[in-house]
Formats: structure tokens, sequence, C-alpha cells
């Protein structure tokens, strides 16, 4: 049986965090375990996110829940509104915007 890595939760520097995953399990395009990818799967963010809301699965839920096929740009843009990330792992094709040190 194949298992996916899990991506590591992504932590930006002001404390938001959120899951993004992409794979062949995952609310991803492409649906498979190859990149880079156009469209990921968020899950559990650490508090509602209006960039993300149009995507949520259960809007009643908006931190415990996932949202399916985000396009990575809004990942970016979300990852790019709450300072950089300071910890965690995006899928590929999603460019990894480092907080800067100060």
């Amino acid at each position: 049986m194949n298992f996916t890595k899990l991506n590591k939760q992504i932590i930006c520097a002001d404390g938001f965090a959120m899951s993004v995953q992409a794979s062949e399990g995952a609310y991803s395009t492409p649906r498979n375990d190859e990149g880079p990818y156009t469209a990921v799967e968020v899950g559990y963010p650490s508090e509602e996110e209006s960039l993300l809301m149009q995507y949520v699965e259960d809007e009643t839920r908006p931190t415990d829940t996932v949202y399916p096929y985000v396009p990575s740009s809004v990942v970016t843009l979300v990852c790019a509104k709450h300072g950089g990330i300071v910890e965690g792992d995006l899928p590929e094709g999603i460019p990894y915007l480092k907080a800067s040190s100060r």
C-alpha cells in the first residue's frame, strides 16, 4: 500500500497556522503524488482567514474543516499576509515565502 507523506503544518510569522497538502488522496490539482500543484487542500487553519473562505467545506466551522482545491496563488497570498513562513512544508509548485529575519 502506498502512503503519502504529509507535509508539516505551516506556521507563519504572526502565529497563523494551517495544513497544506497535495497528493492522490487530497483535494488537489493534479490529484496524484507528483507536482507541481496548481490547487491544494488546506486544512484546519488556526483562525478564520478571509482569503480562504470561498473554498471552505463547512463554513460553520472555519478552523475545524478542510478547504478543497485552493489555488496555489491563494496559499502564497495567505502566507504573505501573515508575515511569511517560519516553519512547515508546502507541496511542490507553491513558492515558499520565508519570513524575513530582523
